[in-house]
């Protein structure tokens, strides 16, 4: 189950590759971007398959600019962030950027058609400034699990900041692990146990 739910969150975080943010709502910006990312995987997936850096690299290139990661870091990190400088929000949300991507590139991979994901009609709690897209991603057992993308909209057009599976949020997820980690160890201890690898935030945990 852990493979499935890591498998949806990289689809989550690759869902943003769009054409124009400003000319589109978020509903269409999933559909499209949906389309594009897997058209980009097939056109190259045996060369892919054979080079995982190249396809890390394809996804930072094309899905770095379409997150709002300052925003969605600043959610994560909460009251702990209250007290700290720009500059190592900054750096937090960069490196939790980084590592998402890193751990889930490979996965997009197991997803073999486009038709494995299906948009749902808009909810009617949205307005102007913020909404959520609703979508059921269709697992290689042929599971059906909800995703929800919540965006916001911002100065540069409609972006993502939180993503919702089976009703767990990343936002959520993550703030009440990098929550422990502060309080165990500072903000810049919890920093540089990501950047050694000795502490792993796990998007499946409840």
């Amino acid at each position: 189950m852990k493979r499935a739910i890591q498998m949806i969150f990289l689809i989550v975080f690759n869902g943003l590759i769009c054409g124009s943010l400003y000319a589109q709502n978020p509903q269409e910006i999933v559909r499209m971007t949906t389309q594009e990312l897997f058209a980009a995987v097939d056109e190259d997936r045996q060369n892919l398959e054979r080079n995982p850096a190249q396809l890390k690299q394809l996804t930072y290139n094309i899905l770095l600019p379409k997150i709002d990661v300052t925003y969605s870091g600043r959610l994560v990190l909460g009251r702990n962030g209250r007290s700290l400088e720009p500059e190592q929000i900054e750096r937090f949300s960069d490196r939790m950027s980084d590592m998402l991507i890193d751990r889930y590139a490979d996965a997009l991979l197991e997803f073999q058609t486009r038709d494995q994901i299906e948009i749902l009609p808009m909810a009617p709690d949205g307005t102007d400034r913020m909404t959520k897209v609703r979508t059921r991603v269709r697992l290689n057992n042929g599971a059906r699990t909800p995703v929800d993308y919540v965006f916001r909209n911002t100065e540069q057009g409609w972006k993502i900041f939180d993503v919702i599976v089976e009703g767990i949020s990343y936002v959520t997820t993550f703030r009440n692990q990098i929550g422990e980690e502060v309080r165990a160890h500072g903000f810049e201890g919890m920093m540089q146990r990501l950047d050694d690898n000795m502490l792993v935030v796990d998007v499946t945990e409840d």
